[in-house]
């Protein structure tokens, strides 16, 4: 593949969750461009097979693998057969992730309950799951993607939102503290709002969707929305080696909005 001339990530192999579609699949992606051996986890394998095709018909190699994340015996299936067919697995990514839209007093438990499953049990299974693997190996990266809302609130409708994300970004931190001594980094990406189907979920609850999208890209002091590959950029240098005495650390890829 020669879309990326320094292939930072030949050679290596690399699981990422929520891969078919929005910031996963762009990861996906610059990891194919970068040299690597993807596995494109989805509970849509639909969306996990194209966005692996697309890697593929670049030049690339990939592969889709149907996972509900939130299935413990489903994870540790995944993760086997990715080991199996790639070899090994270098690089996780727990991307995949939802919006339930809600405040404290009218979300319903099974709402909450989904919203942390989805979000931070994800993360938890995952990196279980591939943790002695990793040990075995002698290190590896763990990369997770946080929110700008990880890092603070917003009314309204976000509060099972930003909790889960805050324990992913902790959740990170313990995992660099636990892993630095196997040569496990472990990482988050804190991305403001990018366009994808999620910002259109939470677009398409509002009263006018159009001034919603507007009034959300003017949370940003850069001034617009961002783009899912903006957040994949970050990913890939996090992965990298050029990345190799970073551990524990929450970047922020929002336009200025974790600051404004």
């Amino acid at each position: 593949m020669t879309s990326d001339q320094n292939q930072r990530l030949a050679g290596r192999v690399a699981l990422v969750t929520g891969a078919g579609s929005g910031i996963g699949r762009a990861i996906a992606t610059r990891y194919g461009a970068a040299g690597a051996h993807v596995f494109a986890l989805d509970r849509d394998l639909d969306a996990a097979e194209r966005a692996a095709a697309a890697i593929v018909a670049a030049g690339g190699r990939a592969a889709a693998v149907a996972c509900d994340v939130t299935d413990a015996a489903a994870v540790a299936a995944a993760v086997t057969r990715v080991r199996e067919q790639g070899g090994g697995i270098d690089l996780v990514v727990n991307n995949a992730g939802i919006s339930v839209l809600g405040a404290v007093h009218t979300l319903s438990e099974q709402e909450w309950d989904r919203q942390l499953d989805v979000n931070v049990k994800s993360v938890f299974l995952v990196s279980r799951a591939v943790w002695p693997h990793l040990v075995e190996r002698g290190g590896g990266v763990l990369l997770n993607t946080g929110s700008v809302l990880g890092l603070r609130a917003e009314r309204d409708d976000a509060a099972a939102y930003c909790a889960s994300k805050a324990a992913v970004l902790m959740l990170t931190r313990c995992m660099a503290l636990d892993g630095a001594a196997h040569g496990i980094r472990s990482n988050a990406v804190c991305p403001g709002y990018v366009t994808g189907p999620m910002l259109d979920h939470y677009t398409s609850a509002q009263p006018d969707a159009a001034a919603a999208r507007a009034a959300v890209a003017a949370q940003h002091p850069l001034g617009w929305l961002g783009d899912p590959a903006d957040v994949a950029e970050a990913f890939l240098y996090l992965a990298s080696d050029a990345a190799r005495w970073v551990t524990g650390a929450v970047l922020s890829v929002d336009g200025g909005m974790a600051v404004a």
